[in-house]
């Protein structure tokens, strides 16, 4: 009888391992994000959290879980909002601007378990990835563009915060708009946040009141195409299509789709074959697209933007080619040298 209760117990015992472990193995990936603004931004993190709409729906609700938390100020709250979504038992977290970088390594020495791929940033580690997008593509396309269509050779360029990224998107728009237009000039206000759409239309009304007669961006709120189309000027929104926002002055606009990033990098998780490293996408890869063009860009003008598009695709064009020199005259990129495949700035 002794012999048949222990047997029976074993029995239970096994059956009841293999229900946990079943429900182990159907449990879904929790994946956590972290905004730096509201996702009705309709800017750069209304882009991240269609990226993380479009992964769940490819993906299934069966198979991976999501949370983000928005409008997470960069520094100690940061920290304290990653620290959390990590103890709330995320499996994989994407902090998603530049200043989560610090916070984001020092939660992941805490905890090594948990993936952690940081947006925009240069500092990697075993459990920490770094991503972003080559936003430069389409801000030379968009100067291009800008070189054509100024009257006052004067173009106003609403910034965030001078850091790499930025400084090398309006370089590159420099650049475009240079190409085909050597006297036009371009007029920076930085307002010192990512998304203030207050300020954003005040620098953009700002630098119209200047003899700016384009507005370009990099900031997340479409205020500054808002006040472009008050005015009577055109402008180029950014990260997502903003016409709507500006139907006559929207010129067009460099987006971002961070979709099929967020997908395979969720499904590598899944697959347990997820390796930190660093992904660097552009036309090429799908991770950057124009918006729409306006119908009083001239069809010659697309046309070239479209010829220009494809040598960036397949590697042709090199936008950071020397001699380039900066403002004080000195050379940053000498002549017979090009800037390939490098987050550097000039």
């Amino acid at each position: 009888m002794k012999k048949l209760l222990k047997q029976t117990a074993a029995i239970l015992m096994t059956a009841a391992l293999s229900s946990l472990a079943m429900a182990s193995a159907e449990k879904p990936l929790k994946v956590g994000f972290v905004y730096v603004g509201p996702v009705g931004d309709a800017g750069w993190t209304f882009g991240h959290d269609e990226g993380r709409r479009e992964m769940l729906e490819s993906l299934g609700e069966e198979k991976v879980e999501t949370t983000f938390v928005e409008s997470v100020a960069e520094g100690a709250d940061a920290e304290r909002v990653i620290r959390t979504l990590a103890q709330q038992g995320h499996d994989l977290i994407f902090t998603t601007s530049f200043g989560y970088m610090n916070p984001t390594l020092k939660v992941a020495k805490q905890f090594p378990n948990v993936k952690f791929q940081h947006a925009t940033g240069y500092k990697r580690a075993k459990n920490v990835g770094t991503y972003s997008a080559r936003f430069y593509e389409g801000r030379y396309l968009t100067g291009v563009i800008a070189g054509h269509m100024t009257k006052s050779n004067t173009i106003g360029y609403v910034g965030s915060f001078p850091i790499p990224e930025v400084v090398q998107g309006i370089n590159a728009f420099t650049l475009g708009l240079r190409s085909v237009n050597p006297d036009a000039k371009v007029k920076v206000v930085w307002i010192n946040s990512w998304y203030d759409p207050a300020k954003e239309r005040e620098a953009a009304e700002s630098l119209i009141a200047q003899g700016a007669d384009i507005i370009n961006q990099h900031t997340d709120s479409p205020a500054p195409v808002q006040a472009a189309q008050d005015k009577g000027v055109y402008a180029f929104g950014y990260d997502t299509d903003m016409t709507r926002f500006g139907p006559d002055a929207h010129l067009t606009g460099s987006l971002v789709d961070w979709s099929g990033y967020y997908t395979d990098t969720t499904k590598a998780v899944l697959d347990k074959n997820w390796k930190a490293g660093d992904v660097w996408g552009g036309f090429a890869a799908g991770m950057i697209e124009m918006a729409p063009y306006n119908k009083a860009i001239p069809e010659s003008v697309v046309k070239q933007v479209e010829a220009l598009k494809a040598e960036l695709s397949n590697g042709e064009l090199a936008i950071f080619q020397g001699p380039i020199k900066a403002q004080d005259g000195s050379v940053k990129v000498a002549a017979g040298t090009t800037l390939l495949n490098s987050r550097l700035t000039i």
